[in-house]
């Protein structure tokens, strides 16, 4: 049977799988100040971080509506799995769900899966490969939908350490006092999310530290890292990106880690510099 996969535009493919028909991505709307970028292939990241710099403000997002949802349901493919960004960040979620219930009432009812990641960019990314792997071998819709969730809820955990805690800050994820601390002191913190709720795990004076110690944590916490393969996004910064590979290398003899750009909505929230890790 076909399947379709859909991702909001935090679910940061890599430039191969762009191009591979099974995958579509609905954009989110950016909005700096009275200037507003939609999170599809025209994104200029170099463009939309000078906004950022030169504004006073927090960059917003806004999801996408569940028209345009429906609309991406409408496909000829019998199975449809949906990868939203974490729902306490975003209501891609919801709007997804509206969409299906849309969709069903219109055209009947359909193979259509809309999961919350509890995760964002790579995290997506990584559920959207398994379910790629798992349709290409032939598995039943019921079947691949279970075996994400349980991976999703049990198994996979999203790192991150970020430059600048400023957005989280100003869009409410963080408090105004660990978010002054870090900064004023060079501190790092190691983040990661607990079913999408954004935790502290570890801190680090300067980033190169505290990326070491990500790295060691996430190994550290996974079971059987041998068998995973880790993906990495980076905002802007690839060489940093490449640091945490050879990093996680020394640690376990990975059979592959991946690279990915962030776009819009992952650019707003892990800022210039960015790192976030899958596994």
């Amino acid at each position: 049977m076909g399947y379709k996969i859909i991702g909001d535009s935090c679910m940061d493919i890599t430039a191969e799988m762009r191009k591979d028909p099974h995958f579509q991505i609905i954009p989110l709307t950016l909005q700096v100040d009275d200037v507003h970028v939609i999170d599809d292939e025209t994104f200029d990241q170099q463009s939309f971080l000078k906004l950022v710099r030169e504004s006073p403000n927090c960059p917003k997002t806004a999801c996408p509506s569940p028209e345009t949802f429906k609309q991406a349901y409408m496909c000829p493919e019998e199975n449809v799995y949906v990868i939203t960004l974490s729902s306490p960040l975003s209501g891609s979620y919801n709007s997804a769900l509206v969409g299906r219930k849309m969709y069903e009432e219109e055209f009947g009812p359909k193979n259509i899966a809309v999961i919350d990641s509890w995760s964002a960019s790579p995290g997506e990314m990584r559920l959207a490969m398994m379910i790629q792997e798992f349709s290409e071998a032939g598995m039943e819709f019921a079947e691949i939908v279970e075996k994400i969730e349980a991976f999703k809820t049990d198994k996979m955990r999203t790192y991150f350490v970020l430059e600048s805690l400023d957005a989280l800050k100003k869009n409410g994820r963080l408090t105004g006092l660990s978010a002054f601390v870090a900064t004023a002191l060079n501190i790092k913190p190691v983040m990661s999310a607990e079913k999408g709720v954004i935790i502290k795990l570890d801190q680090a004076r300067g980033i190169r530290k505290a990326l070491i110690k990500m790295c060691a944590l996430a190994v550290s916490r996974t079971e059987k890292p041998e068998e995973r393969i880790p993906v990495i996004a980076h905002c802007n910064n690839r060489e940093r990106a490449e640091f945490v590979k050879q990093e996680l290398l020394k640690l376990v003899d990975f059979e592959d880690v991946l690279i990915t750009e962030t776009a819009g909505v992952a650019t707003v929230y892990a800022s210039d510099g960015g790192i976030i890790l899958a596994i």
